[in-house]
């Protein structure tokens, strides 16, 4: 269970040192590739693969039973918040990957195109992984998931050469996670990775990009709609309602910042503000559930 997650986390630190000089975004005055950036890049990819696939291998299923490889079909579980996980991180994986490669001097059709697959590169070890463990299986719905976050940013870039519905991820705590901690997390940082009753995956529109040139709608005003997802204890229906819960989706209607709005000339900044890019800002809120209809939440997490 959210393993997706914890190899994004692996990936940010891996190319923390890169990201410092490159800031995570194409640098205009490349137009040919820069061998010594490539070459950089490489070695800091594989060192960093190698390394995150040692870490995650050995922090998740050191101690499972080992079966031959098998799939298991997950799809119908958690609401599919793990898909929309999955589909979030591989997205920007995916976009890390582009905008490395443009920053290498790679032409950018080229640098679209084989960075577009990082998410896909990254995350497939994780089904690989869970496809010889008894107690897990390989997820079709994770690869398929996994696919279409990699598609969404490939396609965004290919068609307008920027992101304009950005994926992004909030997470607030709920009471559910102290039912089962051992599944849904004992803190604060398990809890964000493990929790789905508290994430929301949301979808960020740069409105602005859509409208006609001369447009007065500010461009760092976003509209972002979220999925969200609670009373999910277990997957088992029947053991979850023993408890008294009933799980159900969520839908949700706010306004967000565009943070890349703001980029400047400090690299500091712009890094900050590319990486912060991925987090939904709290917001006034409308919410749609078919427990209670319509809420609205002043602030939303």
């Amino acid at each position: 269970m959210a393993k997706h997650l914890l190899l994004f986390l692996l990936l940010a630190f891996s190319l923390r040192p890169l990201s410092a000089s490159a800031t995570l975004l194409p640098d205009s005055a490349a137009t040919a590739a820069n061998k010594s950036r490539l070459l950089a890049l490489g070695a800091g990819f594989g060192a960093g693969y190698a390394g995150m696939l040692y870490t995650l291998h050995h922090a998740w299923y050191k101690d499972l039973e080992r079966t031959g490889f098998h799939f298991f079909n997950d799809n119908h579980e958690w609401k599919q918040m793990d898909k929309a996980g999955h589909a979030w991180s591989a997205f920007h994986q995916s976009r890390v990957g582009i905008d490395l490669l443009r920053w290498a001097g790679l032409p950018d059709k080229k640098a679209i195109v084989y960075g577009g697959l990082l998410g896909v590169v990254l995350q497939t070890p994780i089904e690989v992984f869970d496809g010889y463990q008894a107690g897990y299986g390989a997820s079709v719905g994770d690869l398929v998931a996994n696919s279409v976050g990699s598609a969404a940013v490939v396609a965004q870039e290919l068609a307008w050469r920027e992101i304009r519905i950005m994926p992004k991820y909030s997470f607030r705590t709920t009471p559910y996670a102290a039912m089962r901690p051992h599944v849904l997390g004992s803190n604060l940082a398990e809890q964000a990775l493990k929790d789905y009753n508290g994430q929301t995956y949301w979808l960020s529109v740069d409105v602005g990009a859509f409208l006609a040139p001369a447009h007065k709608y500010p461009r760092w005003l976003n509209l972002a709609v979220g999925y969200g997802a609670e009373e999910m204890v277990y997957n088992h229906g029947p053991t979850n309602r023993s408890l008294g819960l009933h799980a159900y989706r969520q839908f949700y209607l706010s306004p967000d910042l565009n943070l890349l709005h703001f980029k400047g000339r400090s690299k500091v900044l712009n890094t900050a503000l590319y990486v912060l890019s991925i987090i939904k800002i709290p917001a006034p809120t409308l919410e749609f559930n078919s427990r209670q209809g319509l809420k609205f939440h002043p602030v939303y997490f």
